[in-house]
């Protein structure tokens, strides 16, 4: 199923009620950084999750601005929750990259497949400098999310190394 905007505010609202604008707050402290969102998608996303049962309306106040709706998780969105939380996530294996297909497409075309290795890798190291970076200082949820980015990164990077070795192999058998 994937990270979901969904899900991510049920879980969110799951300690208690909410309103739109602190649970924006919440997803961009705690996940913005990798998958930012808009105020649009929240609310679009809130109006979903309370059509189909997920979330109800506890209250509507307005205090000299624009009107705050309290949400609160149901039953349902709780049953949804832990159904998210109990599957398992798919692996997405490099067939279907879009590295693997710029690497198929350059040595079908003649085009040296090589600089597409070199320059995935050149942008991995980077990000990974920048990783290590942040993690400097950082609390710890901070510091899980990039492990878990830089752990993903050096394996691409053996994928990467794995490849260029064998790219002269590769060539001839799509030739």
């Amino acid at each position: 199923m994937g990270v979901t905007i969904a899900e991510t505010l049920l879980g969110l609202l799951e300690a208690a009620p909410r309103h739109g604008y602190d649970l924006r707050r919440d997803y961009e402290h705690s996940f913005g950084e990798r998958r930012p969102i808009k105020p649009a998608q929240v609310y679009a996303t809130l109006g979903r999750l309370s059509r189909d049962g997920a979330i109800h309306v506890v209250s509507v106040e307005q205090v000299g601005g624009p009107e705050r709706t309290t949400y609160a998780l149901t039953p349902d969105g709780v049953t949804r929750l832990e159904r998210w939380f109990a599957e398992p996530e798919g692996h997405t294996p490099y067939l279907q990259s879009v590295v693997f297909t710029k690497l198929i497409l350059a040595l079908r075309s003649g085009r040296p497949a090589g600089r597409v290795l070199h320059a995935q890798r050149t942008a991995h190291v980077a990000s990974m400098r920048e990783l290590i970076r942040r993690k400097s200082g950082a609390d710890l949820t901070t510091v899980l999310a990039c492990d878990f980015t830089i752990f993903h990164l050096e394996a691409d990077l053996r994928w990467l190394e794995h490849t260029a070795a064998r790219l002269d192999r590769l060539a001839l058998e799509l030739a």
